[in-house]
């Protein structure tokens, strides 16, 4: 089961008395667990049955304690979990001793006034626990990775959607240009640039670069973009803009060299066969990126992408030593590139 299919079953009425999330995006993770906290327990009985645990403090015993114990003033009590090490691989180096077998008793015969919420902070669960193995027996074990690069994409148009606006073409590709593929900045700009439309206004690109800030990284990918379409002019200008913000040249040309390595990376894996989604969970980038970067490793070949590296090393060292005045080795190398 996925949280979609979880979501439509609780929004049903059918509630697991046991729930194991896990995953790095953390923001559907809480989004899921505020959408069950709110169908199960009424507004006015959250302060006392909704119970936070975190078990690098607290043993999993107390947090089956708690679930024994019948709600007061309430029908249900929801238990909401934070977990950095019962579900997950590796050793429990915490001064906490967890009691598993209390857990797995628990798992057997769940209170039926009672829904635990793991929150496992980790891409994956050790399926070789026996505690896993009865999670998935007992409850429900939903993954919560990043959005695929499309899924993002609509992700961020139904956001704009639910807030009552339309989108024109091109406005959810700008967006995460702009402000990268955290869900947390993108739904705080989300928020922003629905305000300024109005309700049943429409979101456009030039909205977005009028209201949306450019982190650094997001200025560098647009600088190096515009370097492999050969808009020299346009990349300097992204350039002097960093330089505007104070940003130190060396850590300009850092970025570069990672952007170029990732687009190099990209376009090997890519050249064996590996898909996009296999490609990000190698490099530890967001699909939408790996998508970004397969589109730019089609201007280069594989030894031109070598050769500006290894031209990149070069430039670090000599900025480093001093070799060079750091802001004219940037121009030098950027207009070498565009040449």
């Amino acid at each position: 089961m996925d949280a979609k299919a979880a979501a439509k079953d609780i929004k049903q009425g059918k509630i697991s008395p046991l729930y194991v999330l896990y995953g790095s995006e953390t923001f559907r993770m809480n989004e899921f667990a505020a959408m069950l906290e709110a169908n199960l327990i009424p507004k006015e009985d959250r302060d006392f049955a909704v119970v936070p645990f975190d078990l690098s403090e607290t043993p999993v015993q107390a947090v089956v304690e708690e679930a024994e114990t019948v709600p007061f003033m309430a029908e249900r009590k929801l238990l909401l979990v934070q977990d950095y090490n019962v579900f997950m691989a590796g050793k429990d180096n915490g001064k906490v001793e967890h009691r598993l077998e209390v857990l797995s008793e628990y798992m057997s015969a769940p209170a039926d006034f009672s829904v635990i919420v793991f929150m496992v902070h980790n891409d994956k669960l050790d399926e070789r626990k026996k505690i896993v193995k009865a999670a998935k027996t007992a409850g429900t074990v939903l993954a919560f990775n990043p959005l695929g690069a499309e899924e993002l994409l609509r992700w961020v148009e139904k956001g704009f959607r639910d807030r009552g606006c339309t989108v024109a073409p091109g406005t959810p590709e700008a967006l995460v240009a702009s402000a990268g593929t955290g869900l947390q900045t993108l739904t705080a700009e989300i928020d922003k640039l629905s305000l300024f439309a109005g309700s049943g206004g429409t979101v456009t690109p030039a909205a977005v670069d009028s209201l949306v800030h450019r982190g650094t990284e997001q200025n560098v990918f647009n600088l190096v973009e515009d370097i492999a379409n050969l808009r020299l002019d346009k990349a300097l200008n992204t350039l002097y803009e960093l330089l505007k913000q104070r940003e130190e040249p060396i850590k300009i040309a850092a970025l570069i060299a990672r952007q170029f390595r990732i687009i190099l990376q990209v376009k090997e894996l890519s050249a064996q066969s590996y898909a996009q989604g296999q490609i990000a969970s190698q490099l530890g980038l967001h699909p939408y990126a790996v998508k970004l970067a397969g589109e730019q490793s089609r201007r280069f070949e594989t030894g031109r992408l070598r050769e500006i590296l290894s031209a990149l090393a070069d430039l670090d060292y000599r900025m480093k030593t001093g070799a060079v005045d750091k802001v004219l080795g940037l121009e030098m190398f950027m207009l070498r590139l565009g040449a």
